[in-house]
């Protein structure tokens, strides 16, 4: 790994500490260096290879410490006694690597060492790390393949996507069906230094809960009825580059305590195995639901929500939509070796005036049917769906001042809203508008928005 021990420089303004940090320490094999504060700690970046850092100092503490590293300076992993869990994962959204709180058990300051040297192999990789961040601070810029928008709110997620590729943070995509978290998902890894490694892409709620475990954590051999062969898991195959979780929200609670455990100390079991092995994976998770308890763990959410990205749905981004339709279009008649027509105002105030509840999924399934119809030469109203053309749609899009038209296209709005946040459970839809089931199944038929 290296060739002389890993050099660690421990910051905190307690001198008790530093010395009973520089005993376990060094009993461990690691040089340490020591500084009473952030200011010193500037001083001595040059001697360390890691550094271990107290946030509440005085003079400088450490998320002030954070911000003023300079570029290529050494991973960080903070303490604290005083601070909550959310001033530990604002010092890791500044780029900390990782947090350990006060008071602490030697081996949880060892195998936070430990997994740091492992995944980063700092001594050996550290010019080819400064030359690929340098290179992956160019590629920041770069658009997301696919993900198109210019609104305030894309924009703002695209910024802090593009710094959060740069590091190993877990990083939860919150968003309704449809927003694109799998294409974000996918831009983190193209944006990361695990580029050249593997992409695993699992769904939670696809895959029955009997199977699941054995799917993430693998199995070995005889493990259970038909385990006739040790199989490793999704953790495994993603050795080096991401697991991409989708639907999280659906992981059982036993599963929940598995993954947390992962992401404490990088380690992985093997259903029906006796040992761990080591595993080095970015995990970014995503889900359509809010993760709250009792369903989730909140201390798994805070491990995942180190970087939270919220998706926003496309009828908060109507601006952008004249943009997705001119993209989707292109994309969409190359694929099928088609023309491409033309989209007139008429059509587009249209597209505008809907509240789509399936996001850019469903304006691209509108648009994929729209050209399978039309003329080859023009996208008129009459090509879009049935249920995007009802009076409903047109009062809206052409500002009626007619009563009946705008409550009920109040009313369809509030129903497509109400199926997008139960993800399309109608009985849940129906205790949110406060309305009876029986009702809503009418009133979906009524405005066309049987899927």
């Amino acid at each position: 790994m290296h060739d002389s021990p890993l050099r660690v420089l421990v910051v905190d303004d307690e001198e008790n500490l530093r010395h009973l940090l520089s005993l376990i320490l060094g009993r461990a094999g690691y040089h340490v260096v020591l500084a009473a504060n952030g200011r010193e700690a500037l001083g001595r970046l040059g001697e360390a290879d890691v550094v271990l850092c107290d946030i509440r100092m005085p003079e400088m503490d450490g998320l002030t410490f954070l911000g003023a590293l300079p570029p290529g300076a050494p991973p960080v992993v903070m303490m604290s006694a005083y601070g909550t869990v959310e001033t530990a994962l604002e010092a890791m959204r500044r780029g900390a690597y990782d947090y350990v709180s006060k008071p602490f058990k030697a081996d949880e300051i060892l195998l936070t060492l430990k997994k740091l040297e492992e995944r980063e192999s700092l001594a050996a990789d550290r010019g080819r790390l400064a030359v690929e961040n340098a290179r992956l601070q160019e590629r920041v810029a770069e658009p997301v393949e696919g993900f198109v928008g210019r609104s305030p709110g894309i924009a703002e997620l695209l910024r802090v996507l593009g710094r959060a590729a740069r590091h190993d943070s877990t990083v939860l995509l919150a968003g309704e069906s449809g927003t694109g978290k799998e294409l974000l998902a996918r831009a983190l890894h193209r944006l990361s230094p695990r580029a050249k490694g593997p992409w695993v892409a699992v769904n939670c709620a696809a895959i029955p809960e009997t199977l699941l475990e054995s799917e993430l954590f693998g199995h070995a051999r005889g493990a259970f009825t038909g385990a006739v062969a040790a199989h490793p898991g999704l953790f495994e195959q993603a050795d080096k580059g991401t697991l991409f979780l989708d639907e999280i929200g659906d992981l059982p609670p036993p599963l929940q305590s598995k993954l947390l455990r992962v992401l404490e100390d990088g380690m992985v079991r093997r259903l029906g195995a006796r040992a761990d092995q080591p595993v080095d994976v970015r995990i970014v998770a995503a889900s359509a639901q809010p993760l709250t308890p009792p369903r989730f763990r909140e201390d798994l959410y805070y491990r995942l929500a180190v970087v939270h990205l919220q998706i926003p749905p496309l009828r908060e981004r109507a601006e952008d939509i004249p943009l997705l339709v001119d993209h989707l279009l292109g994309a969409l008649a190359a694929r099928m070796r088609l023309p491409r027509p033309v989209v007139p105002d008429e059509t587009l105030r249209i597209l505008l005036a809907h509240g789509w509840p399936g996001n850019v999924r469903q304006l691209e399934n509108a648009l994929e049917r729209a050209l399978l119809v039309c003329d080859g030469r023009v996208i008129a109203p009459e090509d879009l769906p049935r249920e995007l053309r009802l009076p409903v749609a047109r009062a809206a899009a052409t500002d009626s001042l007619s009563i009946p038209l705008q409550v009920a296209a109040l009313e369809r709005r509030l129903i497509e809203r109400a199926l997008a946040h139960s993800d399309g459970n109608k009985a849940a839809a129906a205790r949110a508008l406060e309305i009876s089931y029986k009702t809503l199944l009418y009133k979906i038929r009524e405005y066309g928005l049987e899927p």
